[in-house]
């Protein structure tokens, strides 16, 4: 039997078709893997160049400040402080919603920050990024999310804070990308931002009670008087330390950018003024001191102006023309009677009391921010006559304050501080005069307050000492006889003298209710009186009526009666 067996026939198409596809499925798989690198690298070049090209004010930088220690005041106050904090802010290029719409929401919820106008012009801004709000709250940074828009961004960040706004503005200063730029924050960079010493809060000297109410009688008598500034010192007479320091006009270091030239200056220590009859007690002592003056009953002619060359020196208007003696003299601030004892003191023996009171160099305190006092270059007759009623001779407000705390501490001066001294630990400092005549001078400082211009200064109970002083405002070239630079310089208690303080008003006017005066007497004194009987029982001095200086022996020598004042000089 014969079987017949079919040959297979081979599906080649099929096969072929096989190879075909799956050839396909790998280019596919291919190709797709090359978009897929190519994505990652597009993303990888992009995130370069945003790297590269992205400048800091562009976006938000995930970079914090450096920590900084607290400042507190001399008893604890808390006055500076790094906290977290949430900035926010708009990438004006990637807003989606209406500009307008937006603004007005956002200055709704931010009024502090601008208005509706303000918002708009950060939203539309043609740059890439723009702040909003640079220390904002959970709460605040939760209801602007709400807004919706994914232009507008947020990060946690660390921020300075200065809980106490711009109380002693110009003492604490500012910092700027984590680095001091004024006051303590610059002058204390170093040990502020010193990872030893971050965690030991820097004590200063400051007493935010005495600070307030400085701030307070000095601004109310800017506004007052209309003055164009204004500065303000509480200085302790036994260490130096600032108990109070005050500029006006002032800013607020949480948002110093929105501060001017004239705010940011600390006229305490940066401006120099001529000071006037603050000068005269700084004469006196100097005389007394060595030896020129022996007794208080020496009588100086001030019945007419002195003519020295082609030069006048007078007194103003109604004063007393008469003999004065060294007390009479600062009572009734005769110029003429000043002159007349600077005269025999001399020039050399007036410039060695100047420098010793530091009037050669800028003020002696850790601030960066002082100025350098404006001295005669050369020193005529008349200008040894004219410095030793305050004329000619510019100091800063911190000089006079240092000055009259040796005047009246028992003779010794000693640099004034912002940080606070432990008991016992104060700068030796130099002696300037003599106890004795530093017990004169607290007599006479007390008569002028009792008796002569400073009697608007007092404060009961607090047994205050001091002298004015108004001076015509220096300008370049001479003097700007329309405006006037107002000072008061007081210590209290005058029989056991604890604190210093000064006020000083730039170009006050005058007034209704001054009959249209603008002297010191008028204006800073009265804020120097207010000031210490707000501070006096805050700083540990208790008010007491029945307390006082003793001027026995002086008050004898006061010609009391003006018809009976002598025509001639005697001892």
């Amino acid at each position: 039997m014969t079987t017949l067996v079919a040959r297979p026939i081979r599906p080649t198409k099929n096969v072929d078709q096989r190879h075909a596809l799956v050839a396909t499925q790998h280019m596919r798989l291919m190709v797709l893997m090359l978009l897929f690198a190519a994505g990652v690298f597009a993303v990888i070049v992009r995130l370069a160049l945003l790297g590269i090209l992205s400048s800091g004010d562009e976006h938000l930088s995930n970079r914090l400040t450096a920590p900084r220690g607290d400042i507190v005041d001399r008893n604890g106050q808390q006055l500076a402080r790094t906290i977290d904090a949430w900035t926010i802010a708009v990438h004006p290029r990637k807003l989606i919603g209406d500009p307008s719409e937006i603004a007005q929401r956002l200055a709704d919820l931010m009024p502090d920050r601008g208005n509706q106008a303000w918002f708009y012009a950060q939203l539309t801004k043609s740059s890439s990024f723009a702040y909003l709000n640079r220390r904002a709250s959970p709460a605040l940074v939760e209801a602007v999310n709400a807004i919706g828009e994914p232009g507008i961004v947020f990060e946690r960040e660390t921020q300075r804070l200065y809980p106490q706004s711009s109380l002693a503005a110009h003492v604490l200063g500012f910092i700027s990308n984590g680095t001091g730029m004024s006051g303590i924050e610059r002058a204390l960079n170093d040990r502020l931002t010193n990872p030893a010493t971050q965690n030991q809060p820097v004590a200063l000297s400051i007493d935010t009670r005495a600070q307030a109410a400085m701030e307070s009688e000095l601004g109310r008598a800017m506004t007052t008087f209309s003055a164009r500034g204004g500065g303000g010192i509480v200085l302790d007479v036994a260490t130096g330390e600032v108990i109070a320091m005050v500029s006006l006009p002032t800013f607020n270091p949480n948002r110093v950018g929105r501060a001017g030239l004239d705010q940011l200056r600390n006229v305490t220590t940066q401006s120099v003024y001529e000071l006037g009859s603050t000068f005269k007690p700084i004469t006196m002592a100097t005389a007394i001191d060595n030896g020129v003056v022996t007794s208080m009953q020496r009588r100086f002619d001030a019945t007419h102006p002195l003519q020295v060359g082609r030069f006048t020196i007078h007194d103003e208007r109604g004063d007393p023309k008469r003999w004065l003696n060294m007390a009479e003299t600062l009572i009734y601030s005769s110029n003429v009677a000043t002159a007349r004892v600077a005269d025999e003191v001399g020039p050399a023996r007036m410039q060695a009391m100047f420098k010793k009171l530091g009037f050669d160099t800028p003020p002696d305190i850790e601030l960066r921010e002082k100025g350098r006092p404006l001295l005669p270059s050369y020193w005529a007759r008349t200008t040894t006559m004219t410095t030793a009623y305050g004329h000619g001779i510019a100091v800063t407000p911190l000089h006079l304050a240092s000055a009259y705390a040796a005047l009246v501490n028992g003779g010794t001066w000693r640099p004034a501080t912002l940080l606070k001294v432990a008991p016992g630990h104060q700068v030796a400092g130099r002696r300037v005069i003599s106890e004795q005549t530093s017990a004169r001078m607290r007599q006479m400082l007390r008569l002028i307050v009792m008796r002569g211009t400073g009697r608007k200064g007092d404060a009961p109970g607090y047994r205050v000492g001091g002298k004015t002083g108004t001076a015509e405002a220096a300008v370049a070239g001479g003097y700007d006889r329309s405006r006037n630079v107002a000072t008061f310089a007081a210590a209290f208690p005058m029989d056991a003298p604890r604190y210093v303080v000064v006020a000083m008003l730039d170009s006050p006017l005058g007034t209704k209710e001054t009959y249209g005066w603008k002297t010191a007497a008028w204006n800073a004194a009265p804020v120097v009186g207010r000031t210490i009987s707000r501070i006096g029982a805050m700083l540990g001095v208790t008010p007491d009526d029945t307390r006082d200086v003793d001027v026995s022996d002086i008050l004898p020598t006061l010609w009391q009666d003006p018809s009976r004042a002598p025509t001639s000089g005697g001892q």
